[in-house]
């Protein structure tokens, strides 16, 4: 944690991810304005006190949209990374620590969907479900786990090699207990990196699947969805897509940073490495 601390990327990005968290849980509360509620007298105001981010095409304000936004497009993001992660370690588990014919058919499962790009294979499955929330979330849970099983699986492979698990296993305990007690902890550091890092992309493939009309359907306030209508005004209201792209530059980022931060103070070798060529520069 002291090592995190110590990191400014690391720092900044956990202020950027906490505001917006922040944004997401109470922002809805201290504005007066609703997401959906039209009013075609206001339509496409100019920023303004009464409208800081200023309206849109229906006279919804859409600062207040951008707030909601970002309640239903990290709400996404969060839940989206969850399955995947959760997929992706019980896949990574069973094959590392079962192995055999079980690892095998395992892995080539993982090696034909990486042969896809993920967006595509994300597109694909979007366009056969059909335009919804719910589809969203499914198209892009099944097409990001595999990085995941694979990551879970290389530490496993070397896990099981260890004398405290080795020694845990003579004793008799059954695997369920090894895999709780031994391998989970272990393995849990480089899949909270992976998972931290993995949120920003979701929120880029979300508001992409959106944008294209296979994600949240108008009139829902979500951020890839504010980008598609909003296009259309491009030239006589920006702020229409400033907002909400802005919005999604700042999550990305700070979903990234944090990672990267996180990566460095959860892995002992990188800062080995390092202090090895600084005592080498100083040589």
């Amino acid at each position: 944690m002291l090592a995190l601390r110590r990191n400014p990327s690391a720092v900044a990005g956990g202020i950027v991810v906490t505001a917006l968290a922040v944004l997401a849980i109470v922002g809805p509360f201290l504005t007066p304005y609703d997401p959906t509620t039209q009013n075609l007298e206001s339509q496409l105001q100019a920023p303004s006190l009464a409208h800081p981010l200023g309206t849109d095409q229906l006279g919804r304000d859409v600062a207040t949209r951008v707030v909601y936004g970002a309640r239903l497009t990290l709400g996404i993001a969060v839940l989206v990374t969850v399955v995947r992660l959760t997929i992706g370690v019980v896949v990574g588990l069973v094959a590392g620590y079962v192995g055999g014919w079980v690892d095998e058919a395992l892995m080539r499962v993982v090696d034909v969907l990486l042969a896809f790009p993920g967006i595509v294979l994300a597109l694909v499955v979007a366009g056969i479900l059909g335009p919804s929330l719910t589809n969203l979330v499914l198209a892009l849970a099944v097409v990001g786990w595999t990085r995941y099983a694979r990551v879970v699986r290389s530490s496993v492979l070397e896990l099981r090699e260890r004398p405290f698990v080795a020694a845990s296993r003579l004793t008799g305990a059954p695997r369920r207990r090894v895999i709780r007690r031994h391998v989970l902890p272990n393995v849990a550091g480089p899949v909270v990196v992976l998972a931290t890092l993995d949120l920003g992309g979701v929120i880029l493939a979300a508001a992409g699947l959106s944008f294209l009309g296979l994600g949240a359907q108008p009139p829902a306030p979500e951020w890839g969805t504010m980008l598609s209508t909003g296009r259309h005004h491009l030239r006589e209201a920006s702020w229409l897509v400033n907002a909400p792209g802005l919005a999604i530059v700042l999550a990305v980022l700070g979903s990234n940073l944090l990672g990267d931060g996180l990566r460095d103070a959860l892995d002992p070798t990188d800062r080995t490495d390092d202090a090895r060529a600084g005592v080498a520069r100083r040589d």
